[in-house]
């Protein structure tokens, strides 16, 4: 060991060399201090220094350390905790371990009884200067900085102890149907109750486009292609056939629109899909062949053109517009009754709901024949909650305790594009993962952050830290029922993206409906494509497909991200490919709720370990025994060779690529493996028997 300690002769610089860590600090003629990384350490995926790992039950204790890396006197260490409301305690931590210059300083605590959020520090005072240690600047967890100010903080998430997701779901592969643009079951191919002043294309294959005011941008006349509920029943084996066990159906209320998140009534099927009874019978021939189907929910608004607020007199109704004496008006926020009122973003075909008014909730919620209730008596599995952000948590609290009640094993998901754990909105910390709200939300961050990888915009070691975030953050039910997925009706269709197609911004509407990938750019993408589903179906959540995708459709956002699913020129190798995974997923539950683990992540090349060891997976639960290795190279034209190290979990034996057949053997528990540009593997150890 060699040591240098200057400190005490010039009070300017100290520096030290151990074996494994450089430290240097220096005063400046201000005071200000800078630190190397490693002088003091704390890193929460460790559990050296944070035990257990991520998030906990109301009332566990969790143990924390801190280490710094000095000859120096260190008068004091404590650990800093806050909760959300702003309470703050500075706990004394006790030296646990010295040797040499290492000093490890420990604490153990009891967390809040109730769910929440708590948020912690440390604070160092060595020879009379304070030193901060905090999160990284992305408050990704792991190893964080050193700061002379309030840092970072990290995040502790305290759940409720009986918190669970329905079992079936961590299962599940989900497909998304936008079901005007699936199949038209009719026979003869007839449209079923177009509307009026709508617009029909007169091609199945013709390219969406809405007709608008120029003046405006409001919609003049809504698009229609046919698509039905019929449609979506007679291409159940083509679903099953993929090994879709869950289907998400955009909305299919009645409403005048083609999207339909302008519900016109919640009790009844919009005339062009169907009615009410085709519904039923979709969800009893979806449950024989083991699918369970979840209905889009949009509670934060209806239409204008509804039995509710029955703006242009479509219904024979009293609505809110139409007078203050309507049994709906109390739902409604009027500024100026009738003309102005509360508008989801401003759009006037949409006005607001105030949630929280008590005949609403009946409405939705609490009756005997409610919407939430109806729908689920009727066979549906679950609800997906649109625009979650902007219901409140007690809203989404009491509708999920009424599904429960209705069926425990139901399951509810939530629109959230951010990490759903902390996420604040309208001023408010949202409570969705705490155990009364949410079970699943819509994983957009995982989406980001492997097109972030995928496209060389981020190394595999940053997406490996965003995607480790995700996992400290979410209670481990919730991270393993994540809606894991890469396209959905409002981004663009993951090829176009993929194929580094033309930013739309720089693009008109002509050029972004016209625009197509070349071949050159749609092989790149496709090549993409393939290792990011490949990611997507060995992850922990639960994969979700957006229509189209699977087949290699292309376009920009909405209105070009809705095309028809194209029956009969589907790209049939990547089709097969995603049948590939999708089975090898309900091969081996190590692939659903096995642990993950990291294994590698430099440069371009990303490596995780799914395992179920002594047949219990990750919530210990019985499953049987397997174990998977997940290998990507992202880059474009390199070769990658790496060496895996797997003597913890696998010493000796043979690995088989499930995705080639070809077999490697392990020495030693070393696994050697170069991959070509754009290649990924899935290694099986041999022996892993397969879910029944």
């Amino acid at each position: 060991m060699y040591l240098l300690d200057i400190h005490s002769l010039f009070n300017k610089a100290a520096i030290y060399c151990t074996k494994n860590i450089y430290c240097i600090y220096q005063y400046k003629e201000a005071g200000e201090v800078v630190l190397s990384q490693n002088f003091i350490i704390h890193n929460s995926h460790d559990v050296k220094y944070r035990e257990p790992f991520g998030a906990v039950s109301c009332g566990a204790d969790v143990t924390l350390r801190v280490e710094a890396n000095t000859r120096l006197t260190i008068n004091s260490a404590k650990l800093v905790l806050i909760e959300d409301n702003g309470a703050e305690r500075h706990i004394d931590m006790q030296l646990e371990q010295q040797q040499d210059e290492k000093h490890l300083y420990v604490t153990r605590q009891t967390v809040l009884q109730e769910p929440g959020l708590l948020w912690y520090y440390f604070k160092l005072n060595i020879d009379g200067v304070d030193y901060f240690y905090g999160n990284n600047s992305n408050a990704y967890g792991g190893i964080g900085h050193i700061a002379h100010h309030i840092p970072v903080y990290y995040q502790i998430t305290v759940f409720e102890k009986a918190a669970k997701v329905p079992s079936w779901y961590k299962d599940a592969v989900i497909y998304q149907i936008f079901v005007d643009r699936f199949f038209n079951g009719n026979e003869d191919g007839k449209i079923l109750n177009l509307r009026n002043n709508s617009f029909l294309y007169s091609s199945w294959e013709d390219t969406p486009c809405y007709i608008k005011d120029r003046d405006t941008g409001e919609i003049l006349k809504w698009d229609f292609f046919g698509g039905n509920l019929l449609g979506v029943i007679k291409k159940l084996d083509y679903l099953k056939d993929l090994g879709i066990n869950t289907i998400y159906l955009n909305p299919v209320f009645d409403s005048p629109s083609s999207h339909k998140y302008d519900t016109s009534d919640y009790k009844s099927i919009d005339k062009m899909f169907g009615d009410n009874e085709i519904f039923r019978r979709l969800c009893e021939e979806a449950k024989a062949k083991g699918m369970s189907i979840i209905l889009d929910g949009v509670f934060s608004h209806t239409g204008s053109d509804s039995i509710y607020f029955n703006r242009y007199g479509s219904y024979n109704t009293l609505g809110a517009y139409q007078s203050k004496e309507s049994p709906y008006y109390s739902w409604y926020r009027f500024h100026d009754h009738p003309h102005s009122y509360e508008c989801w973003w401003g759009i006037d075909n949409m006005p607001n709901i105030n949630e929280m008014n008590p005949d609403y909730r009946r409405y939705i919620i609490s009756d005997e024949d409610s919407v939430i209730k109806y729908w689920i008596k009727q066979g549906i599995k679950g609800w997906r909650l649109d625009v979650a952000d902007e219901l409140p948590d007690e809203f989404i609290k009491e509708l999920k305790a009424a599904m429960q009640q209705q069926d425990p094993e139901s399951i509810l998901i939530g629109e959230v594009w951010e990490d759903a754990s902390n996420k604040i909105s309208y001023g408010s910390r949202r409570r969705y993962l705490l155990g009364e709200e949410l079970d699943s939300v819509m994983n957009y961050p995982f989406r980001s952050i492997m097109m972030d990888y995928i496209l060389s915009w981020k190394s595999a070691e940053q997406a490996n830290a965003a995607m480790m975030s995700l996992k400290e953050n979410y209670p481990p039910h919730n991270f393993y029922a994540n809606m894991n997925l890469i396209g959905t009706h409002d981004v663009p269709r993951i090829l176009t993206i993929l194929g580094e197609a033309p930013a739309e911004e720089a693009l008109s509407y002509k050029q972004k409906s016209e625009y197509k990938l070349d071949d050159e750019k749609r092989r790149l993408a496709i090549s993409r494509l393939k290792l990011m589903s490949l990611i997507q179906m060995t992850f922990p959540g639960v994969p979700s497909i957006y229509y189209g995708d699977e087949a290699g459709v292309e376009g920009h956002r909405d209105p070009l991200n809705r095309k028809t699913y194209p029956w009969g020129k589907e790209d049939t190798e990547l089709l097969e490919w995603y049948k590939k995974l999708i089975a090898a997923r309900h091969k081996y539950s190590c692939l659903s709720t096995g642990d993950f683990i990291p294994l590698y992540a430099r440069d371009t090349v990303y490596a995780y370990l799914r395992i179920i060891n002594n047949e219990k997976d990750a919530f210990g639960e019985y499953r049987k025994n397997s174990t998977a290795v997940v290998i990507l190279n992202r880059s474009k034209h390199d070769n990658e060779k790496i060496e895996i190290n797997l003597k913890p979990w696998l010493d000796s034996g043979c690995l088989i690529d499930i995705l080639s057949n070809n077999e490697y053997l392990l020495k030693e528990g070393i696994l050697n493996i170069e991959l070509k540009p754009l290649e990924g593997k899935i290694f099986i150890c041999k022996g892993s028997t397969h879910n029944e």
